[in-house]
Order: structure tokens, then sequence, then C-alpha cells
């Protein structure tokens, strides 16, 4: 798309910045619908709009369109549609001793979703173009709907529990309870690098690759690469979870994190060098899900686990909308990605040593129900 607009990186991170923003700023109200309405209906409302985002994307022909399309519609849907409404759903299906492992399952379903769709829009790029392999991921994007009504009926485990919390908090009650909980500060800190390092690196390591004159390929399957090994990271991640603090599982994804950048900013460029990249990040990429996800749940119960869940995800869409933009803006104004890839190692650092310090109990409102 900068090719065929004359644009600069700048212009399409910015788009992608704004949607990794409003995506975050959404998600907490989308799950507080989710939380009282259930899943099914946001999917289905998220799925439209993401699809609409997609097909208006491709023929976004000024900034502005693109910023609207790409950034704020999708973002919106992307709100709706995405995994943080299927993990809440999770939360309330699954009675306790599987939510991690099926926070780590969800996880890794669609960061399959990732390792598939990669490839094929390079594939689809060479043989149709750009702008049809976008209608075509809209019309895809549209089989949310039905898929999503595997959630419409949920099965309630532990259901006289879920019931108490609902008569017992309300949605402000929750977020006060939450907001003034420091392991809950502590958790979305953390939250907030992931973001950072994740969204920066799926929106500018293709451009990176090509600036150190590896093939365009590459950073497709790179990307790929990290969804295919995410699935087996999402759900170690939940399984460790079961048997492990949940709080050093998290201390050791952004530390691990941090080292791997490290590695690779200082390798000479290799495909060899990056595909191993692409497979260590992905055993890290979104398996920080469980772990967060699982001590929100453990915190404050599952009654408003969506919409918790959706705050700490709005940190965590904070840092990917610096990520991406500080990625384009920097790379425009010093020809170089090397200040973020610096940046990142950083927050992964101090991450690490942010979540040891998360106390990991229920809050004193659910405690004598987890005797």
């Amino acid at each position: 798309m900068s090719s065929a607009h004359g644009w600069g990186r700048d212009v399409f991170a910015l788009a992608l910045a704004i949607q990794m923003l409003l995506w975050g700023a959404a998600q907490p109200l989308a799950g507080a619908v989710a939380d009282r309405y259930g899943a099914a209906p946001v999917l289905s409302v998220g799925a439209v709009l993401y699809a609409l985002g997609l097909a208006s994307m491709a023929y976004a022909a000024t900034p502005g369109m693109l910023h609207l399309t790409a950034g704020a519609v999708i973002g919106f849907g992307l709100a709706g549609s995405s995994f943080t409404i299927v993990i809440g759903a999770f939360g309330k299906l699954m009675p306790p001793q599987w939510r991690s492992l099926a926070f780590g399952a969800g996880t890794a379903a669609g960061s399959f979703g990732q390792f598939l769709f990669s490839p094929l829009a390079v594939g689809l790029i060479g043989g149709v173009g750009w702008q049809d392999t976008l209608v075509i991921f809209a019309a895809v994007v549209l089989l949310i709907m039905p898929l999503s009504l595997a959630l419409a009926s949920p099965w309630q485990a532990g259901a006289p529990v879920a019931a108490s919390n609902r008569e017992q908090q309300s949605v402000a009650q929750a977020l006060s309870e939450a907001l003034g909980h420091k392991s809950y500060v502590l958790l979305m800190l953390g939250f907030f690098t992931c973001g950072f390092q994740i969204f920066f690196i799926a929106v500018h390591l293709p451009a990176y690759l090509v600036d150190r004159g590896l093939p365009s390929e590459v950073g497709g399957w790179t990307l790929a690469s990290i969804g295919l090994f995410n699935i087996v990271g999402a759900i170690a991640a939940g399984w460790l979870a079961e048997f492990m603090p949940k709080r050093y599982i998290l201390s050791l994804i952004y530390f691990g994190r941090a080292a791997a950048i490290l590695v690779y900013i200082l390798l000479p460029p290799s495909t060899i060098a990056t595909l191993v990249f692409g497979a260590v990040m992905g055993l890290l990429w979104l398996s920080t899900v469980p772990p967060t996800s699982g001590l929100v749940a453990v915190m404050f119960g599952t009654r408003w686990l969506a919409m918790l869940f959706g705050f700490a995800f709005f940190s965590h869409q904070v840092g990917g909308f610096l990520g991406v933009w500080l990625g384009g803006l920097l790379f425009e104004r010093t020809g170089s990605y090397d200040a973020v890839w610096w940046l990142s190692i950083l927050l992964g650092l101090l991450s690490a040593a942010i979540n040891l310090p998360i106390v990991e109990r229920p809050v004193a409102r659910l405690a004598p129900a987890t005797t």
C-alpha cells in the first residue's frame, strides 16, 4: 500500500497504531457487554466491523482514509471479535482446574491463524494484488459470526459461585476493586511491554528484513513461524500455569524476549537466524495471555473476567500503539530501527522484574469461597 500510494512508513504505522489504541480502548466496554449479555453477539458485531474495515481499507486512497479504515474501524472491530472476548467466555465455560489450559488453547488457536494467514497473504498479494487480498480476508472474517454460536449456550461449571459473584458486585465495584489492587496494576504495567514488543515486531519486522538485504518472503515466513511456535508456547504456558506461580512464568517470558532480541540484532542478517528468532519469539509471543488472564481470574473471579482482562489488554494496546508508531516515526527520522530494538530490550527487563512482586491469591471478597 505504501508503495502504491507513495506513502512513508510513518503513514501506515500511524494507521496501525490507531488501530492498536482504539482496539484497547474499546476492549473493556466490549468485555463488559460480553460479561453481561454473552460472547456470541459481541463477537458477531465485532466481525462485521472488522470485515467492513478490511474491505474499506482496500480502497483507502489517502492517509486520512487509511487511518479511518485500518485504524478506527478495524480497531473497534477487533475489540469485539478478538481473543480477549473468547478468553472471557472460556473463564465461565471451564471449571477452575481447566481454565489456564483452556486460555492457552484459545490463544494457540489464534496463533494458528497467524501461521496460516501470513504466508497466505504473501501468496495472494503476489497472485491477485493487495486490494483483492484485503477483500478476500474481509469475507473470511465473517466466518466468526457462525463460529461464535459455539459460545451461545455456555455450560456453567461452578454456577452457584458465578451467580453469587453476579449478585454481589456491579461493574463499578469490580473496576474500583481491580484498579485499587497493587498486583493488578503491576500486571497491567507488565502487559504494556508485551504489546510494545509484539506489535513493533509484527508490523516493522518485514521492512526491517528488507532493509538488511533479505527477500521480502522471509518476513512472511518469519511471522508464520512466530504463529506456529506460539501454538506450542501458549499451550505450554497454560499447562505450566497449573503447576507453578503464574508471575514467575511471566517474568521468564519477558526476560527471554529481551535476551532473544539482543542476540538477534547483534547477529549478521541471515534467513536462518531470522527464522530461528521467529521460532524463539513465537514460543514467547502470546504465551503471556494464559498466565495474565489466569491471574485476573485468580484475583477477582470470572464474573467480570472479560472486562478486567480487557483493561489489562488496554495497557497492552497502549504499548502496541507506541511500538508501532515509534517504529515508523523513528525510522523516518533516523533511517534505522535500532532505538526501538534497544527500548524493547529495556522494557523486557523491567517487566521481568515488575511481575515478581505480584500476589497470586484471591481478593478478600473471594477468599472464603476458595478454601
